[in-house]
């Protein structure tokens, strides 16, 4: 196989396409995130609902990765990546002649679609085309530019919606991503070790099912359920926590702390190459502990460490995701794209069921009502772990025997 190796020019041009891909991806995903107190009032709806903005694109985009992933077996990696950053960046730009709220969920579930062709796809390409010494930290810094694509979209939307409204914000966005999006074509080099094959529907759902029946994949799809549940749940109700009572922050300001994201820049690559060094499910473990530190921090009323708490929270969440998603790659010995897919079905599904239902939590039990969801799904996530390595070493030992 020829690998791209870290150090390489190849090496750097293609963490730096899928940095910037990924970037564009999840600005653009998250966009209406920072937005959800100002679609309840403008619109005139619950919290609950206003959050379908987020929740119909996670589980549109979910559904689609399936598809999506196995397609990409027949038709390639590179292309159907730029055609979902281009479509994408281009329904922002519809986003904001929006007329009504149902206007916005449509094309919300639409762009949800289009999403579908990056996330599982580029997963696939680093597992292909990255040397396996190597992955980890391209895993890192991919997620990286995950991370910093949705402080920035929230940030620019957060801060132009102020200053002028949340119209103004989706024009802007829409164009800068169509601009980088240009730039992830020049850079992104061609797939050498992928091979392109007929689309065989019936073999295409049998390793589906195949990934469905390993045991050791249902425990990471697990984990990145609870994880995504868990995290997006956190940033959709802060907002609504910050704007209120006694902080009263404005739009600009709440835009603003998802700042913070930065440190899910360091902390998923740095975790990344921890994980290749000492063990990976002692560094999820890990990671998953930091989480449930942060989200408990939260609980405080001093403005200060609700924000330290926040910062804690996002630090743990990337290094956990980083690392169960490098984990998938590794466990999948066929038809890589489909079994990222699947995993980013469930992280994905788990935004929409934990996004949504976080609502409930908030208009009930308020913060700490918020809070006690997320700590379940944690603990869930501890639990899956420790099956998880259960289940590897007895699929170790049988391997051995049949040896």
């Amino acid at each position: 196989m020829d690998y791209i190796e870290k150090g390489t020019k190849a090496f750097n041009r293609a963490n730096w396409a899928l940095f910037l891909a990924g970037f564009i991806t999840f600005a653009n995903l998250y966009v209406s995130q920072p937005l959800l107190p100002t679609f309840a009032e403008e619109f005139h709806v619950s919290p609950a609902v206003a959050s379908l903005s987020l929740s119909v694109t996670t589980l549109a985009l979910s559904i689609s990765m399936i598809i999506v992933g196995s397609l990409s077996e027949a038709w390639g990696r590179k292309s159907l990546m730029t055609i979902s950053i281009f479509a994408a960046s281009a329904l922002t730009l519809a986003l904001a002649f929006s007329p009504n709220f149902e206007t916005i969920l449509v094309l919300r579930v639409i762009q949800g679609v289009v999403f579908a062709g990056l996330p599982a796809i580029a997963m696939a390409y680093l597992g292909e085309e990255i040397a396996p010494t190597s992955l980890g930290v391209a895993m890192g810094l991919y997620i990286s530019g995950n991370s910093v694509g949705g402080l920035s979209g929230r940030v620019i939307i957060g801060t132009l919606t102020d200053l002028y409204n949340w119209q103004v914000g989706m024009i802007v966005l829409g164009v800068i991503s169509l601009m980088i999006s240009v730039l992830f074509i020049w850079m992104l080099p061609n797939s050498k070790n992928f091979t392109a094959r007929p689309l065989q529907i019936k073999a295409l759902t049998k390793s589906l099912i195949q990934h469905l029946k390993d045991p050791s994949m249902l425990c990471l799809f697990g984990i990145s359920f609870v994880l995504m549940g868990s995290f997006v749940t956190l940033y959709n109700y802060i907002g609504f926590k910050l704007m209120a009572p006694p902080y009263n922050l404005s739009a600009t300001i709440v835009g603003w702390i998802f700042v913070i994201y930065l440190v899910g820049t360091f902390s998923s690559a740095w975790f990344g190459s921890l994980a290749d060094r000492f063990g990976r499910q002692k560094m999820l473990l890990l990671a998953i502990a930091i989480m449930l530190a942060g989200a408990i921090i939260t609980l405080q009323s001093l403005l200060l460490l609700k924000i330290l708490g926040i910062t804690v929270f996002t630090f743990g969440f990337f290094a956990a995701h980083s690392i169960a998603s490098g984990w998938v790659s590794k466990r999948a010995t066929h038809d890589k794209a489909q079994a990222s897919s699947l995993y980013l079905f469930f992280y994905y599904f788990g935004s929409s069921v934990g996004g949504t239902a976080g609502g409930v939590f908030w208009m009930h039990f308020g913060w700490v009502g918020v809070i006690a969801m997320i700590t379940v799904f944690l603990v869930i996530a501890c639990m899956l772990t420790f099956v998880l390595k259960s289940v590897i070493a007895k699929q170790r030992l049988i391997t051995g025997l049949v040896k």
